[in-house]
């Protein structure tokens, strides 16, 4: 069913958390997987400072780019020694939007991402990629949902004080 699937990285832990689920699928259906990365120049100060110089922001845009590669052939390589068919993508620009465009014009058959489940305030300032591209995109989108660890339930026979003065 799914022959080609497309997994959008940030270089997060997060983000990685859908390869899982991403192998299990491409395993079963013999799909090959693109893993894509999209540089984006950070908003604020900084990015403002760097457009004013156009050198700067083409060498930093570089320097990304060339670090996403890297990031990208290394779980390419993992994919391959799982018997997986993978390849890499790095492209520039609004992170969602590359998103959606490569998926057509590839012609993916599955978009896998993992999202962090934000919701109200969070989601409306941080923004959600994982949002934006299953609203807009025509492909069919997995997403995996990664939940903060449960904090453990302390024992407190367990807490050993420090003798009182």
């Amino acid at each position: 069913m799914y022959k080609k699937i497309l997994v959008p990285l940030d270089g997060s832990e997060l983000a990685e958390k859908v390869l899982p689920h991403a192998v299990a699928l491409a395993k079963e259906s013999g799909a090959e997987v693109t893993l894509l990365s999209v540089v984006q120049l950070s908003l604020g100060f900084t990015a403002a400072k760097l457009e004013a110089i156009p050198e700067a922001a083409a060498e930093r845009k570089t320097a990304l780019k060339a670090e996403a590669v890297t990031y990208l052939q290394k779980i390419q390589r993992d994919l391959k020694e799982k018997g997986i068919p993978a390849r890499t993508v790095a492209l520039e620009g609004d992170v969602a939007a590359q998103i959606i465009a490569y998926a057509e014009q590839e012609d993916i058959h599955l978009i896998a991402m993992a999202t962090h489940g934000r919701s109200g305030i969070d989601r409306f300032v941080m923004g959600s990629v994982a949002e934006k591209v299953v609203r807009h995109t025509t492909k069919p989108v997995l997403l995996v949902r990664v939940l903060p660890p449960i904090p453990r339930q302390v024992d407190w026979r367990e807490v050993t004080l420090p003798p009182a003065p």
